[in-house]
Order: C-alpha cells, then structure tokens, then sequence
C-alpha cells in the first residue's frame, strides 16, 4: 500500500500570524478544499470535555473547521455522543450544558452543537461492519450516519485503557451510542484486591450501574451482572485496587474501536485533524486533568486516520518527558523503560493493536510521508 500523507505544523506563532491562522492553512494544503461540501451537512466529531477537565481543545480549534468548512459551502455542526459513565454529558441536555459551560456554543464556534445520538443515547443507527471480527452492526449516533461528510478534531492524549486517544479513538468510541460505547468495552471486567481498597467510595461515584457495592469492612466488591466493563472505576482509583483481570480485554477494546472506525467513514468524504498539545496522561472523560506528559508538539492532518495516529504516536514518542509528570512517576515506579510513553503511562495498553486492526480491515495504513507546513 502507498504510504499516506499526514501534515504538520508546529504551535510557533510568530508576530503577523496565530495558531488558528496556521491551522487553517495546515487543513487547506492537507486537501480539505478537495471534497465536495457545497450545500453538504458536514459532522464535526470533537470531544467537548468533561466539565472540570481544562485539557480538552480549546473552541478556538473548532471555529477555524467550522469557518473553512462553511467558506467551502458546507453546512457544519458539532458533535459528540452521550457517555457511557455518570458524569455531565450522559443525556442530551446535560451534554449541551456542559459543551456550552466550556465554551462550544453557535457564537464562538460559528455552528450548532447537536449530540448525535439524541436525548437517552438511543438514537442510533445500525451500521455493518464489512471484515469485522468483533462487530459486525455497529451502533452509531445517527446524526453522525445522516451526516453527507465526516470531519475528526481529536485531542491527542494518553488513556488509561487504549495507550492514547487520538483519531481513532474519537471516531470509533466517540461516535458510538450508549449502547455502542457498551458494545465495546464490554470485552473485560474488572476485579477489587481488598488487601488494597481504603473504602473511598471514589469508585462508586463514577460506576453508573450500581455494580459496585461494600462490605462491613468497608471494601469494594464489583457485581459482574451489572458490570457493563466500562473501566471507570480503574481510573477512578487513586490506589491500584481495582484492575482487569482479563488482560486481553483492552487489545479487545482497541480492536473494537478500529471497527467502529470503519462503519463511521467507509462510504463517504472523511478528512482528520490530530491537535497534540496538553497530552494529559488520561482521557478528557475525566472531571479534572493532570498536568502534560510531554511538551506541546504540533497539528496533524490527514485522509487516512490510521496514518494520522501513527504520525503522532512517532511524534510524542521523540519528545522527552516532562519532570514532575505522572509519566514520570509511573517510569520511577515500575523502574523500566518500555521505550513509548503511553505504554509506561499505563503499562497494561498497547496501542499498537488499535492501528494493526484498522490496517488490517483496510480503513489506511500505518505507513506515512510526514509533510511540514511551515
């Protein structure tokens, strides 16, 4: 296969231009004036962060696609899907709410926000998977599917179950209903190690099935006929008492999200853009964010999705990492080096799985030509 062109700009911004200028040229020369938006709804896929998080990308990011889009005669809007997980954003209005609380509204954005997959996260549609090992009818928002072109503006970050999220992740996971958000993590459950558990009840809070409950002695225990494997609770855990016992769940769970990816864009237009900056060690789900792992790299665009994640995994993988950082810790902690730092942030990932799979199902290729645009 031909290797795919993934551009790049660095967040320099010297005296007569800005970053939002740079951006806009970076998503012009990658080709976006090459698909046919006239008079076309365009989806602009973007986490809009969970409220309390301040790594997730600033509205600034979304006015400039929107605004290019829109010159290009299209008709763009916003959009993400209801969570899984208790939190600001598992029904449509709450979900409004908190896109608007952190800055995404129709004046600062210039579109409308709509959550794709409507008020309770069942408003879906069922799409095939061709070459699916996992899912063969995806679950997805249905204003993503009634969509005429697919646009991904993916903060580029660690996750403490899929290595990093990037273009894929926001895509397949992202664009996942309620029901497909569960499809796909349901692969693994997790386990409580009493010896460990100080009975905080941080777990509790963020279990939204009531899967997790105590004994007298003030231990966590998971009820697996509840447990819908979402992994919230691991990432709740400040103390490593919780963990998923099933160790291929996650390569599951990556694998899954590449064929979600592919019922997103197979069949129609599709142009990706990867910020890397703010590489918080977790996920924008989160209610709060830890400081970055490494320094700010740069903008990433591309077609080919696979290729874009590649590019910025390569990136963040030649930047040293910071001091003081969870990345840090986690490399003291455990006294290796993996050589790839989403992969010391949360030993128990690999990442890699994610872009074979969507290799291997034909949504791009790992193989890039990295262009700078100065």
């Amino acid at each position: 296969m031909e290797k795919s062109k993934v551009y790049f700009s660095d967040f320099r911004a010297l005296p007569g231009t800005s970053v939002p200028q740079k951006l806009k040229k970076l998503i012009q020369t990658a080709g976006i004036g090459s698909i046919d938006l006239r008079d076309k709804f365009v989806a602009i896929k973007i986490h809009f962060g969970e409220p309390g998080n301040l790594s997730y990308l600033r509205p600034n990011y979304a006015k400039v696609v929107a605004n290019t889009v829109k010159e290009l005669g299209g008709r763009p809007f916003l959009t993400d899907c209801n969570t899984l997980y208790v939190g600001r954003r598992k029904n449509a209005l709450d979900h409004i709410d908190a896109a608007y609380e952190n800055g995404f509204t129709p004046y600062s954005t210039g579109c409308q926000v709509i959550i794709a997959d409507g008020l309770k996260g069942t408003d879906e549609a069922l799409v095939p998977v061709e070459g699916g090992t996992y899912v063969t009818e995806a679950k997805i928002g249905r204003a993503i599917m009634d969509a005429d072109v697919f646009i991904s503006l993916s903060h580029f970050k660690g996750h403490e179950s899929t290595g990093f999220g990037g273009a894929l992740k926001n895509i397949g996971m992202g664009s996942g209903s309620r029901a497909g958000k569960m499809e796909q993590h349901c692969g693994g459950k997790p386990e409580v190690n009493e010896g460990k558990c100080v009975g905080c009840k941080q777990c509790c809070k963020e279990c939204a099935h009531g899967a997790i409950s105590y004994n007298e002695e003030r231990k966590a225990s998971i009820d697996h006929n509840k447990c819908v494997g979402c992994g919230r609770c691991i990432g709740a855990c400040n103390f490593d008492a919780i963990r998923n016992p099933n160790y291929s769940a996650n390569d599951e769970l990556n694998r899954k999200i590449a064929e979600y990816s592919k019922a997103v864009i197979e069949g129609r237009p599709h142009f990706h853009i990867s910020l890397v900056m703010d590489v918080s060690p977790f996920c924008d789900c989160h209610s709060e964010n830890d400081v970055p792992i490494i320094p700010d790299v740069g903008m990433f665009a591309s077609f080919d999705p696979v290729a874009l994640d590649q590019a910025c995994a390569d990136a963040c993988n030649r930047q040293p990492v910071l001091a003081g950082s969870r990345l840090e810790e986690q490399m003291h902690k455990h006294n290796c080096d993996h050589h790839d730092h989403f992969t010391n942030n949360c030993p128990n990932t690999n990442w890699k799985v994610c872009l074979e799979h969507a290799e291997k199902i034909g949504i791009g290729t790992r193989e890039y030509e990295l262009i700078t645009v100065k």
